[in-house]
């Protein structure tokens, strides 16, 4: 990494007056550059400094360098993660260079970012375990051929007692209280602990310490990305320029996607999984995912809405958009078959993938043997399921909830969706 001026030996110093700026001329290609980045975005800021950051690049032919930042507190990525991954990408295939930070040091900080309380820090364990698959994760949606991967405890640990004591003069208490989340809990006497403030400042640092000339994040992360602005004047170099993205809806339709609120599509889930959950999204949140997770063109996207609007039935735009991405992370191949299997359970068809048992104790009540199954929740659930015709064994309906199952293997069903096979012993 090039020569940084740090806090170790840079004290704080008073604004100046920055030089005057080369005007770039601002090409087609400028244009259409700006046209892309603008896609499916909530805000980018300033957009003329954007601008002429681009119009730059394309007549020095110095790639722009082009940061995100993720802190690994969990080993998975859902799809939710990949719009910002997909803006990345798109700017990535301008010619620009891309860096994917894994925040190992803010991990152990926490990001207050939306919380109504402070936030366990990781254990240096937990972080090292979840960073091993980020980025290959990540190579799904980025070309790693082109992508500059970076940790920050490599500039942040140097850093020490005195650094970050420097650094922390940098902002003031009362423009950290501007942030939103913090003014709600101190107005509710909520706790928030001094090292929840540093969090913002280590993520503007690493725009420091790696140049950046623009940082995306979630809506969300506006505050912290402004941060970085900020230190980059503090440290004399030029402000990156900050573009946040929607957050983007799970399959409720209602809550952002979330682990936490199991409305999310893993990006390693099963080829069959991934395109049948994608197909259960409501007809209007679906032109949002197209806009946000396609790489279709907005023409495209734009002329199959129409279409739709028109009298075509939405769900083969739908069958369009979970086979992109099932494609995406799996293969052509992977998508067309799971198409096959989502058409023949729709047929009611027994699936060629499904969890497999073995379970013990034959012969087993016929609530038991779903519950242990993972079909219900409960025994009587399962009696309720029977009652109601919603059980098949081997594609036979049940209706006998004194059912006792001998020992053998069998295909259980439960609804439409829910299968699994079964040995029982």
């Amino acid at each position: 990494m090039s020569e940084l001026r740090t806090p170790e030996n840079d004290a704080p110093k008073p604004s100046v007056t920055a030089p005057a700026k080369t005007s770039y001329p601002v090409t087609e290609r400028v244009q259409q550059a700006m046209a892309i980045t603008l896609r499916g975005v909530d805000e980018l800021l300033p957009q003329a400094d954007w601008l002429q950051k681009l119009a730059k690049s394309e007549a020095t032919g110095v790639p722009l360098r082009i940061k995100l930042g993720l802190d690994p507190t969990a080993p998975d990525i859902h799809i939710g993660h990949t719009v910002v991954l997909n803006k990345m990408r798109q700017l990535q295939d301008l010619g620009h260079q891309v860096i994917f930070l894994i925040g190992d040091f803010t991990s152990m900080i926490g990001d207050p970012s939306g919380r109504n309380a402070t936030r366990p820090p990781l254990t240096p364990e937990q972080i090292k375990h979840n960073a091993e698959t980020y980025y290959a994760q990540a190579s799904l949606v980025l070309d790693p051929a082109r992508t500059e991967i970076r940790y920050n405890s490599e500039w942040s640990d140097p850093l020490g007692a005195r650094g970050m004591i420097q650094l922390a003069a940098k902002y003031t208490v009362a423009r950290m209280m501007e942030r939103d989340d913090f003014t709600k809990r101190f107005a509710a006497q909520t706790p928030i602990s001094v090292h929840e403030f540093l969090y913002p400042l280590m993520q503007g640092y690493d725009s420091v310490a790696l140049k950046s000339d623009l940082e995306l994040g979630g809506t969300d992360q506006k505050f912290n990305l402004l941060m970085g602005r900020h230190l980059q004047q503090e440290y004399g170099q030029e402000p990156q320029c900050i573009l946040t993205m929607p957050l983007l809806e799970g399959l409720d339709g209602v809550e952002k996607m979330s682990k936490s609120k199991n409305n999310y599509i893993g990006i390693t889930e099963p080829a069959n999984s991934m395109f049948a959950k994608v197909l259960s999204i409501s007809d209007t949140l679906m032109w949002k995912w197209f806009t946000l997770l396609s790489f279709k063109s907005l023409d495209e996207i734009a002329a199959l809405k129409r279409e739709v609007e028109a009298g075509r039935n939405p769900k083969d735009a739908k069958v369009m958009l979970a086979k992109e991405i099932t494609s995406r992370f799996h293969s052509a191949a992977a998508a067309e078959a799971a198409e096959a299997d989502f058409s023949n359970r729709a047929r009611g068809g027994i699936p060629d993938e499904m969890p497999e048992l073995s379970l013990g104790g034959a012969p087993l009540g016929i609530g038991g043997l779903l519950k242990a199954a993972g079909l219900v929740a409960s025994g009587s659930e399962g009696l309720r399921m029977v009652e109601q015709g919603g059980v098949k064994i081997d594609g036979v309906a049940i209706s006998d909830k004194a059912l006792k199952v001998e020992a053998g293997t069998y295909v259980l069903q439960v609804g439409k969706r829910k299968f699994a096979r079964v040995t029982l012993s």
